[in-house]
């Protein structure tokens, strides 16, 4: 049997839906290995945006170490560049005591820059971009989403569609190199010194989108809407263009009724967890469990996974 220190580094990642019980999962499985977690929830890194983003709980947290949760301010910039960054030193640190780490997060793009690394893109002129922009301030989002659905709807199918500024970095690759922005994905990524095993959970899509319905009426009772409101100077930050704060900030804006605001939240929320599946079944080694799974049964898979990868 290897010594501690000779063994092989595995990082298990945790994937699936919004709402579907990652959060969870993640600390059984830290607490098993007796490890820290890794966060690669893009909303959650903002200290400001706590309920709207169901964050862990201060009793989670504290159940288990986790990096990257609240860790920066709306007011500061941080890309998936520098998160890859910050985890693989985060890793490289963990991975000196631990064989074993966590990371969980329903965001795809930066769940891949750690297991994978980041695409490499080629430069494509500035002009385009500010065309661009300028298209989504004459004549809004949709039009860019339209645009994009018929020059690459892979792309289209699993990007954060809502997000203008994905939107218009994946128009800008097609239209600037002739090519689908999807063609440049997975191409040439620098192997990594650990081994990832994906674990992916998910559901009959009515109980998402039940669950999904749920977590945010919980959100509401919390205090999603004070929330909104202490932020609503601050709402054309690209931080708050998310779902469970823009149609909170329409309706503080006085455009839409609160009713409809939250029924907004929840279906931007059941499309966006429809992309994230679609994102994450593109990865062919994923181990999908039910919702339901005990997780000791997770553990055990995971246990025989790793032991006979020795």
């Amino acid at each position: 049997m290897p010594t501690k220190v000779d063994q092989t580094k595995y990082l298990i990642s945790i994937v699936g839906p919004t709402a579907i019980g990652k959060t969870a999962l993640s600390i059984k499985l830290a607490q098993h290995f007796n490890t820290e977690i890794i966060s690669a929830d893009s909303r959650q890194f903002f200290k400001e945006m706590q309920i709207g983003t169901a964050a862990p709980t201060e009793t989670e947290l504290i159940s288990v170490k986790h990096h990257f949760i609240h860790h920066k301010s709306i007011h500061e910039r941080y890309n998936v560049g520098t998160f890859e960054k910050d985890a693989l030193n985060c890793l490289k640190k963990l991975f000196k005591t631990q064989n074993v780490a966590i990371m969980v997060g329903g965001s795809g793009l930066y769940t891949d820059a750690v297991t994978n690394g980041l695409d490499d893109f080629p430069e494509i002129d500035s002009t385009i971009r500010k065309n661009l922009n300028k298209i989504l301030e004459t004549k809004g989002l949709p039009d860019l989403q339209n645009q994009l659905k018929q020059l690459d709807f892979n792309a289209y199918e699993t990007i954060a569609i809502d997000n203008p500024h994905r939107v218009i970095r994946a128009l800008e690759i097609c239209i600037g190199t002739g090519k689908p922005y999807s063609s440049f994905l997975n191409k040439g990524k620098e192997k990594r010194d650990f081994k990832t095993i994906t674990v992916g959970l998910t559901a009959e899509r009515n109980i998402i989108y039940n669950r999904i319905n749920k977590r945010v009426d919980i959100m509401l009772q919390e205090g999603l809407i004070d929330e909104v409101k202490s932020l609503k100077e601050y709402q054309n930050l690209n931080a708050l263009n998310t779902v469970g704060y823009k149609e909170l900030f329409k309706y503080l804006n006085e455009e839409w009724t609160l009713e409809f605001a939250i029924s907004e939240i929840k279906k931007n929320t059941r499309r966006f967890a429809k992309r994230q599946l679609t994102w994450f079944k593109k990865d062919k080694e994923t181990l999908w469990f039910d919702f339901s799974t005990d997780s000791n049964l997770v553990i055990s898979d995971l246990e025989n996974k790793i032991q006979t990868e020795y």
